[in-house]
């Protein structure tokens, strides 16, 4: 498995990580034990990234990636955020806190529910407009020196509030949703990152699955699925979308691999900073996305791709606009 470097602080993980919300919540049925067939997997497979947080669950996606974990511990990099706090009555009402002695807290809670001493890397999940960010990295700053935390990462933010989080403690890595349909980061984000030395963890560089092809109609998504209320799949944008997608399986066709693979491989190509986590909870699809780092694109093709989805292509907006007032903060 290739390896790359989130930040200049040590931090080595897999070209490719897992994003491991799915199991839990969010894209339909729960299956434990696929899921957790699927964990031991990638780490046959090489993975050493794998992606959680307190909100997904909630809770309990920490305790099912702690568990089937504990045995590879040292073979690993685990990273859990905090921040959204989900509402225990009535899961989808949801806020944001970045207080410190929320910090706090919520740090004990993923440690204990992981079952690990120490945390390889803590994200805030979403910047809490009420409290400055220099107050919360603050904080999180001291659970490095505790030793409960070993690196920092934000997700979701913008350019400015890097620097000014940047400037209190180093940040090894920021999250943020970056795929051939979501370009955000292209917006002064990525800029930011290499002029602090910081590495960039895509979430959905899928898509949320819309880039695999799979997904035909708004009757393949589960009742419970999260991607029911997304813009993006609502509507006329559902078959704009479809469109595009249909373009990205011509050229994947083409070139003798699925469109999977030629995604993933497109957000691979943006750096050697930047380590995409696609999420999945089959063992199939996670060897189809590993698949990926096989396939290296030519600059043509970089040309290519980039003309079927240049920026704003995607029709819709990648969440509710409750959700989108929280992203690129």
């Amino acid at each position: 498995m290739l390896t790359r470097h989130l930040g200049t602080q040590g931090l080595t993980v897999s070209a490719i990580g897992l994003g491991c919300m799915g199991m839990s919540e969010f894209y339909g049925h729960r299956d434990d034990a696929e899921s957790t067939a699927t964990l031991l997997h990638a780490v046959d497979r090489g993975v050493t990234f794998f992606d959680t947080a307190d909100a997904y669950g909630p809770h309990a996606n920490e305790v099912l990636v702690g568990k089937v974990l504990a045995e590879v511990r040292q073979r690993v990099v685990i990273a859990t955020k905090f921040g959204i706090v989900r509402d225990p009555n009535d899961p989808t009402l949801r806020r944001i806190c970045g207080r410190p002695d929320y910090v706090r807290s919520s740090c004990d809670a993923s440690l204990k529910r992981l079952g690990v001493e120490t945390i390889d890397l803590y994200y805030l999940h979403r910047v809490d407009p009420q409290v400055p960010i220099e107050e919360t990295v603050g904080a999180m700053a001291d659970l490095v020196k505790a030793g409960k935390v070993r690196f920092l990462g934000l997700s979701e933010v913008g350019p400015s509030t890097l620097r000014r989080a940047f400037a209190v403690h180093p940040i090894s890595a920021v999250q943020s949703e970056y795929s051939l349909w979501t370009r955000d980061p292209e917006e002064g984000l990525l800029q930011a990152c290499r002029e602090l030395g910081v590495g960039l963890v895509p979430y959905s560089p899928l898509g949320r699955g819309f880039l695999t092809g799979q997904i035909r109609s708004f009757e393949d998504f589960e009742p419970d699925d999260y991607r029911r209320n997304s813009p993006r799949f609502q509507g006329e944008n559902f078959q704009k979308n479809l469109d595009l997608v249909a373009k990205l399986q011509d050229m994947a066709a083409a070139r003798g691999c699925t469109p999977s693979q030629l995604a993933l491989a497109w957000v691979l190509a943006q750096g050697g900073d930047v380590v995409p986590i696609p999420g999945t909870k089959r063992r199939d699809r996670l060897d189809e996305n590993l698949g990926a780092l096989d396939h290296v694109l030519c600059p043509g093709e970089l040309d290519e791709l980039g003309g079927l989805f240049p920026p704003g292509a995607a029709a819709g907006t990648r969440y509710p606009a409750a959700m989108m007032a929280l992203v690129n903060r």
